[in-house]
């Protein structure tokens, strides 16, 4: 027990912040604009050094289970902080369209931010890098299809009928999925994964056994018993962390929205702090991955998270919004549309081929810099 409190410490920490933040919440706010800031920032360090913690345990599960499970329950993680923190500033946020502006600089950050940057370092330091080029066609077109329902055609559906189409998005995003899910982890679950040529190779070479066949030593009872510990202690500490997190930003939604008031700052500021959030975790296992030229892990956390992003946040803010009768705004502007699309063409452009390079990496990480401009320039 002493181990796992001392490798939890950022949990910990996180822990003592929300307490204190429940004693000092009226008194840090009548402190004015500035402290309410600073308490803010702090917030936002302390809730992405839970995140880790939440990503890193849904990684030791993943591990066990091995890909396409393995991402998907990092990205489910990640997917399921941001809908969590989404929810609970809806409540103190007055902004219609922060549901739409946190979908799109999710999609922003994970596509253009990870993946550029992922490719980018990992195309300097080895060239090509090979992943499944089934995954990346598969992620674009749903991605582009999700966007497309629920955040494309909304511009045109009277407002006097929202509720029947919003009823029909809850419909479709589970419907594409549940048909997603069954691919993934069913018949078509080798879309989503790739054999490395060291694996292989080292396979080939230690004699034990071939690549496509490898030699596999049954654990022992013991070791089983130890596995399924460890399993149902990484995913308690999920649950934990996920509901600690949720506390925070209760918090932290109420210092931001006092320091932020009257200061100008771009209208989708927020939005940008909830996706940074959840995204923070996943731009450090795509880094690595890219660096240890494992691209399919990259390929399947940056789009993976980008279409889980939609296709899940989507269906639960609509069911809101059916539920408390205020409809979201969730049609893109011009700026975020053009953007989305140029993305998504110039994702399909990269990503067709089986292997990224630097290039390509630094394509995606331009788009990346000019949603950072455009963001800070109000559009």
């Amino acid at each position: 027990m002493t181990a796992i409190l001392k490798q939890e410490s950022f949990l910990l920490i996180a822990f003592g912040f929300a307490i204190l933040s429940y004693l000092f919440e009226h008194t840090l706010l009548e402190q004015g604009q500035f402290v309410s800031m600073i308490a803010a920032c702090a917030l936002i360090v302390v809730i992405v050094m839970a995140s880790t913690r939440v990503a890193h345990h849904a990684e030791v599960l993943a591990h066990k289970v091995g890909d396409p499970y393995g991402t998907m329950i990092l990205t489910l993680s990640a997917v399921a902080v941001e809908v969590l923190i989404l929810a609970i500033m809806m409540g103190s946020s007055s902004s219609p369209t922060l549901v739409r502006d946190t979908i799109y600089s999710a999609v922003m950050l994970d596509i253009n931010g990870i993946l550029g940057l992922a490719a980018l370092l990992g195309g300097l330091r080895h060239g090509e890098q090979p992943y499944n080029d089934d995954s990346s066609r598969t992620y674009s077109a749903m991605i582009l299809t999700a966007m497309g329902i629920s955040m494309i055609v909304p511009e045109f559906i009277p407002e006097a009928k929202w509720h029947y189409y919003s009823a029909f998005t809850i419909f479709a995003m589970v419907a594409l999925y549940a048909l997603f899910l069954k691919m993934q982890v069913g018949t078509h679950s080798y879309f989503f994964s790739y054999s490395y040529r060291s694996q292989a190779t080292a396979a080939a070479a230690s004699g034990v056994g071939s690549a496509a066949a490898p030699t596999h030593t049954p654990p022992k009872p013991a070791e089983e018993s130890e596995e399924q510990e460890s399993a149902t202690v990484s995913i308690t500490i999920i649950l934990v962390g996920v509901l600690i997190i949720g506390f925070l930003a209760e918090f932290m939604s109420a210092f931001l929205n006092e320091g932020l008031e009257g200061t100008g700052a771009p209208p989708a500021l927020m939005a940008v702090v909830v996706a940074s959030i959840s995204a923070a975790p996943e731009i450090l296992t795509a880094l690595r991955a890219a660096l240890k030229n494992r691209m399919q892990s990259v390929v399947n956390i940056a789009m993976g998270a980008s279409l889980s992003t939609v296709i899940l946040t989507v269906p639960v803010m609509e069911a809101i919004a059916l539920y408390t009768g205020q409809p979201f705004l969730m049609a893109m502007t011009p700026v975020q549309t053009v953007m989305v699309a140029i993305t998504l063409i110039v994702a399909a452009i990269n990503l067709n081929d089986g292997q990224t390079n630097a290039i390509e990496g630094m394509t995606h990480f331009v788009l990346f810099a000019t949603f950072v401009m455009l963001t800070f320039l109000g559009l």
